[in-house]
């Protein structure tokens, strides 16, 4: 795959002479379409293929054109108040870099549901499914780490991702915080291997890309994985279903492509 991109960006750039805007405003255009042919690609011999189909929870539903659904994002936006004190006196720290730009390919990586979400009241975290949680997070009283639920002040119950609730937990295992209280879950079957081939082509190309200082191609793919991941919400939703039971779980009135 990694060859298709590279070759994909050749391409439009000879087809107009040279010019990197112009190749650029139309591999920019047809990222998603090229994105998801190479997921298709990256699916060749795989137990499980990918369907469209709307949300049927509450929760996940938008209330509005432009408006959220109820998972809580855990976006950042937090600066370490001693060191930024000290930096402004003058005071010199060592810092490890962050590649944020790279976001959306870490998010590649998530556990994603596999099938119908389905009710699950036991409280217990199963590492084996995926889905969302209605939780009650524990204090966090850290005040040189960020909160891995961001810059939420109110208190009490909301609902995560598992993205989230892994966080949560892990940060509790390292005596961080308590482990948060699940009170109700929509799990699925979950798998955290689905996007992997496509994020690691994507990823080789980007890490090539930049180091050659080739912008048009670190563009491309960047618009390749943002808008998939963007994408991925109520009117373009992802469901997985497992080729070995049929698509009994997700026999609504949607179009499927199930392996």
């Amino acid at each position: 795959m990694i060859g298709r991109i590279s070759g994909r960006v050749h391409d439009v750039l000879a087809e107009h002479a040279g010019d990197v805007d112009g190749a650029q405003a139309e591999l920019i255009k047809g990222a998603i379409a090229d994105v998801m042919a190479l997921l298709k690609a990256s699916r060749v011999g795989g137990r499980y293929e990918h369907s469209e189909f709307p949300p049927t929870a509450d929760v996940l539903r938008k209330r509005s054109q432009k408006g959220a659904d109820d998972i809580w994002e855990g976006r950042t936006k937090w600066r370490n108040s001693h060191v930024f004190q000290a930096a402004k006196k003058g005071e010199t720290f060592e810092v490890t870099a962050l590649d944020m730009n790279a976001a959306y390919l870490s998010a590649f990586k998530c556990w994603l549901p596999i099938g119908q979400l389905r009710e699950d009241t036991s409280g217990v975290h199963d590492r084996k499914k995926s889905g969302i949680h209605l939780l009650t997070p524990a204090e966090w009283e850290h005040t040189d780490l960020p909160n891995p639920l961001g810059n939420r002040m109110e208190p009490g119950e909301l609902w995560v991702s598992e993205s989230t609730l892994r966080l949560l937990l892990d940060c509790a295992r390292e005596g961080l915080t308590d482990t948060p209280v699940i009170h109700r879950s929509l799990v699925s079957g979950g798998t955290e291997v689905l996007l992997e081939k496509l994020r690691r082509a994507l990823a080789e190309v980007r890490k090539t890309a930049l180091a050659e200082g080739d912008e048009l191609t670190v563009n491309y793919v960047k618009s390749m994985y943002s808008k998939l991941v963007s994408t991925l919400g109520e009117s373009t939703a992802i469901v997985i279903c497992d080729a070995r039971t049929g698509c009994t779980s997700c026999a609504r009135k949607h179009s499927r492509i199930c392996g």
